[in-house]
């Protein structure tokens, strides 16, 4: 075994030691540390990306002195090392970009706790990323629903509480399901690695035995990972735990924490029901339906949204639907476009939501339009980053939106039946309907407030000393990677689809 092969074990146990030691240091020293961690297993991710692709074919790191399979296995291949690298990275954006923040809403004495959240949220999703046994990717999606609360009700501001509730109830609910779910396919299949659950359904399908038990196990995992990631209609909880959150914790749960369980149920759809049998069960239909009611109805309320936040937490309703529109498709093509949209919506929505905190604090901390008129010539910096978030999610040339929108419409072509005309006719009612409320809200920002400028609780730090700044380069540099060159992203997720079987 090479030292590259170690690199996913490594990746969840730096994050896990990590936690237990930023419980003992200062805030300084945490934050720190938990940023050298994040960009170190960013470092690992690439090394694991680049190893998978050069070789061309997925490796197993077995956990203990047992062979499969009976032993906790990890497996690597081109696209858990991409979701990986996605993951770490947007999670190391994050942190930096939202330092300034949470020293600010977080009380002092808690910001190692908070450092040691961040950490576990890493651990998980680096976990989800690589695991090969549905039991851990249970573990760990529990470990990341708990620490996704704890950074959300640590900031004991305004709704916090009431959306730490929420968010834990519908969450729970979607767990509950999803182990549910787990046993079932360990009560028939005598298994918990994935490849071999796959192997006893595909007997039972074959046989035609338990089609029926089957069918409800496919649709209780689908329907609780969906649950926890915010479909249609189970995305209530969203306006106020995206928009009550530090920004930091609002650029995690919406970037990467909610990619986190659908990226789970991709790896099941390949590795354990297979998408053949996954295409015949109703559950991939349902989804469909409620991906492209998601679309349609989070863009309306994001247009009826009065306040930036929560227009930006209703716009994520619209994009998970994507998400689940691309799985709903199937086939190679589909599945691309779903992932292709994980990558473009983990490093817009961050930058969104970032960006939009500075120029909330540049009109007196208010998220109301009214006051956010002009804002972006009180924070020039803040005023681009949101516009290039905003033309992405609208789907202009060049950056990551019209590279997604484009990958769903071949999707939906290559179906060739009424689903593509379906499919079609929604996506370009999507892109009016975000121009509308995406263009709007840039536009309002440019448009001179008739205010003195500086408005008076704005106080100004110089770019160059902004971590903001350098976290919002680095999402724009990603969008715009994306948008330019989607060929290379499409190349290696088609890749890493033909290894995930």
């Amino acid at each position: 075994m090479s030292f590259i092969e170690n690199l996913p074990f490594l990746s969840v146990v730096v994050f896990l030691f990590a936690a237990v030691v930023c419980s003992v240091l200062k805030p300084r020293a945490a934050r720190a540390f938990t940023a050298a961690v994040e960009a170190l297993v960013v470092v690992f991710s690439a090394l694991t990306l680049f190893y998978t692709y050069t070789v061309g074919e997925p490796f197993r790191y077995n956990m203990g002195h047992f062979d499969a399979p009976w032993s906790n296995q990890l497996r690597a291949g081109v696209l858990d090392a991409l979701a990986a690298l996605a993951f770490s990275s947007v999670l190391l954006l994050s942190h930096i970009g939202g330092i300034r923040y949470a020293k600010i809403d977080i009380e002092q004495k808690k910001q190692n706790s908070y450092c040691t959240l961040l950490n576990l949220i890493g651990a998980a999703l680096m976990a989800l990323s690589y695991t090969n046994d549905l039991f851990t990717g249970y573990v760990f999606l529990e470990i990341l629903t708990l620490s996704s609360c704890g950074i959300l009700v640590i900031r004991r501001q305004g709704r916090t509480t009431l959306a730490a509730a929420r968010y834990m109830v519908i969450n729970l609910l979607g767990s509950g399901l999803f182990l549910l779910g787990v046993t079932l396919f360990y009560g028939t299949t005598g298994h918990l690695l994935m490849e071999y659950i796959k192997v006893g359904v595909e007997n039972l399908d074959a046989t035609g035995e338990y089609s029926i038990p089957l069918t409800v196990t496919i649709g209780l995992v689908s329907a609780g990972l969906a649950i926890k990631s915010g479909l249609f209609p189970f995305h209530t909880w969203m306006p106020d735990t995206y928009g009550t959150a530090t920004p930091t914790s609002s650029a995690i749960l919406s970037g990467i924490v909610s990619k986190g369980y659908i990226f789970l149920l991709i790896k099941i759809m390949y590795r354990v029901v297979g998408t053949g049998t996954a295409a015949m069960t109703a559950a991939c239909h349902i989804l469909y339906v409620f991906g492209m009611i998601g679309i349609v109805m989070g863009s309306f309320w994001a247009i009826k949204s009065k306040y930036l936040n929560r227009m930006i937490a209703y716009s994520s309703a619209a994009q998970i639907g994507y998400i689940f529109v691309g799985i709903g498709l199937g086939g190679d093509a589909g599945f691309r476009a779903a992932i292709f949209q994980v990558l473009a919506h983990a490093f817009t929505k961050p930058l969104l939501f970032i960006a939009g905190a500075r120029l909330s604090e540049a009109s007196g901390d208010s998220q109301a339009f009214s006051a956010l008129q002009g804002s972006a010539h009180r924070s020039r910096a803040a005023g681009a980053a949101f516009a290039i978030g905003a033309m992405s999610m609208v789907g202009i040339p060049t950056l990551a939106g019209f590279s997604t929108k484009l990958y769903f419409a071949i999707a939906a072509v290559e179906h060739g039946t009424l689903v593509d005309l379906a499919t079609l006719a929604v996506l370009a009612v999507s892109t009016l309907l975000n121009a509308l409320y995406f263009i709007r809200t840039v536009i309002r920002i440019y448009t001179p407030s008739p205010a003195p400028e500086p408005l008076p609780t704005f106080e100004p730090s110089p770019d160059k000393h902004d971590p903001g700044l350098a976290a919002a380069v680095g999402f724009a540099a990603g969008i715009l990677f994306l948008g330019i060159f989607p060929g290379t992203v499409s190349s290696l997720i088609l890749t890493g689809l033909s290894m995930f079987g």
